[in-house]
């Protein structure tokens, strides 16, 4: 039994050396040397002379070794597929009758444990077949046993499934594994719940196109697949309107991969040909890794949009204040140098501090948003225009209150006043729904220090008397630089108002959400 395992076997373990090949093979291998089986040693005495490949079709390998003046075959895969072509059972006095379904249940029980379970059989052969077909060599098979393994997955992996589940992907598992097997251990890690249904390859085979489509997205587990069927239901989701991300290792898995949107290939066991197909490599082969991917995706995508606000915000507030001071009987409030400063200083610092914002507690519990989805959708195209011209209108107000009052620094106080609006609404739009509160003033350090930066610029500009010719400005009165600075947090209060409304109507709609019907059809 244990120097079948070492020989019908491409992987290679030395002892104290770099592991390769399959890791199934490879705990095989590791097995049958611990108990004295060395790979080596058995092949310096029965070389092998002749295989025939691990099929997805047939699940079965086998290895042909030179043993004296004959040939020995040993073949080893699914229990189900190798106790077909088996005819007897190996006993303590040799070849006996075969209890096939009793060796089946106990292969059945084993996967049901959530073990991998392979069976294993040999032939004798005086000379090598001439046709190396599975029909003649993988026929009237002496079965020799059972092997079951546990391949038990991460301690993250059923956290990052719940994860999964709540920010609305669906963990669908694909497996060549014993049903059984597959059953456990999607049940373990959350991805089917108790009596859910697994759809095997051979189930699939007998369904109708029409069939699979319908139920395609209410099954969360599918085994013994080949990779023709992974292809099929890859489409099948894809048909129903779903974004689908693939995962796989193998050659067999590179055409599911490549058909889906994302195609994710496993760096450490993954081969060329499945790297070569993926949009994505896992350097670390863990499916928790997918997870952390999406959230640190959806984190940055958040950010963009955030900085896209506030730079559309303020070039939108500098635009209504030049172009409506005319209207209004006013001269223009800012000069060219000032807008320059505004855009490189203003706009420049906080704007790449923005990148570095923490994700939002919510951020897992969201749906996913359409992949077609405009950058200003879900209504930040007009909380854009609303929130610049708030900024050109505080700044009006604030010009005209300072010419009205006969002030000579009437421009000055509207170059500081555009200044501090940016500065409220890039503290105000941390969160589309989170008042400023909540999220926490010191939780981006880099923000904050990137506006109390900015600020200090602001009052170089104003109060060094080497600055002000080259930006033509001028010093402020106490009470001036007062209303600069506190006019524009409007603009701040606003934006939590806002968060508020959005909150209220969110609640409101879910709640509609949890008491209407759901009709099925």
């Amino acid at each position: 039994m244990l120097s079948a395992l070492a020989l019908n076997n491409d992987a290679s373990a030395p002892e104290g050396g770099t592991e390769f090949g399959d890791p199934t093979e490879i705990a095989l291998l590791v097995a049958a040397r611990r108990a004295g089986y060395d790979k080596p040693a058995l092949e310096a005495q029965t070389p092998r002379v002749a295989e025939l490949p691990f099929d997805s079709d047939r699940k079965l390998m086998t290895t042909l070794h030179g043993e004296g003046q004959g040939i020995v075959a040993y073949t080893k895969g699914a229990p189900e597929k190798l106790l077909e072509r088996c005819t007897l059972a190996l006993a303590d006095g040799g070849a006996g009758p075969l209890a096939a379904a009793e060796i089946a249940a106990m292969a059945e029980r084993m996967a049901a444990e959530g073990l991998r379970v392979i069976g294993v059989a040999h032939r004798n052969w005086d000379a090598v077949p001439g046709e190396l077909a599975s029909e003649s060599l993988e026929q009237g098979l002496v079965f020799v046993g059972l092997v079951a393994m546990i391949d038990p997955p991460r301690p993250e992996v059923a956290e990052a499934v719940r994860l999964c589940k709540t920010a609305g992907i669906t963990p669908v598992m694909v497996t060549g594994d014993h049903p059984a097997t597959a059953r456990a251990i999607a049940t373990r890690l959350g991805i089917l719940s108790e009596g859910g249904k697994v759809v095997t390859g051979q189930q699939m085979s007998r369904l109708a196109p029409g069939e699979f489509e319908r139920d395609v997205k209410d099954v969360r587990v599918y085994a013994r697949v080949d990779p023709a069927q992974k292809i099929m239901i890859v489409a099948g989701l894809q048909a129903k309107g779903e974004f689908v991300a693939m995962t796989g290792d193998g050659v067999n898995d590179a055409p599911a991969i490549k058909r889906a949107e994302i195609g994710v290939a496993m760096g450490k066991i993954g081969t060329d040909v499945s790297r070569e197909a993926s949009s994505m490599v896992l350097l670390d082969d863990n499916f928790a890794t997918i997870v952390s991917a999406v959230r640190e995706g959806r984190r940055i995508y958040d950010n963009i949009r955030k900085f896209i606000r506030y730079v559309m915000a303020g070039n939108i507030g500098e635009i209504v204040a030049i172009l409506m001071a005319p209207f209004l009987g006013m001269p223009i409030p800012l000069l060219p140098i000032q807008i320059l400063w505004v855009n490189l200083v203003t706009d420049g610092l906080p704007g790449l501090a923005l990148a570095m914002e923490p994700e939002e507690r919510t951020i897992m519990k969201r749906s996913p948003r359409p992949p077609d989805e405009s950058v200003f959708a879900r209504g930040m195209g007009w909380q854009v225009l609303w929130t610049g011209i708030m900024i050109g209108g505080i700044t009006l107000a604030v010009q005209w209150w300072a010419m009205s009052i006969g002030s000579p620094n009437w421009q000055t106080m509207a170059f500081t006043s555009l200044t501090m609006c940016q500065m409220f609404v890039v503290l105000a739009i941390r969160s589309d729904r989170e008042g400023l509160h909540t999220i926490g003033v010191f939780s981006n350090w880099h923000l904050v220090g990137a506006v109390f930066l900015t600020f200090l610029l602001q009052l170089a500009v104003i109060y060094i008397p080497a600055l002000n010719p080259i930006f033509k400005t001028t010093p402020l009165t106490a009470q001036e630089l007062a209303i600069a600075l506190l006019l524009p947090a409007i603009v701040l209060v606003m934006v939590e108002f806002e968060k508020v409304f959005i909150r209220r109507g969110s609640l409101y709609a879910e709640r509609a959400g949890a008491q209407r019907p759901v009709h099925a059809t």
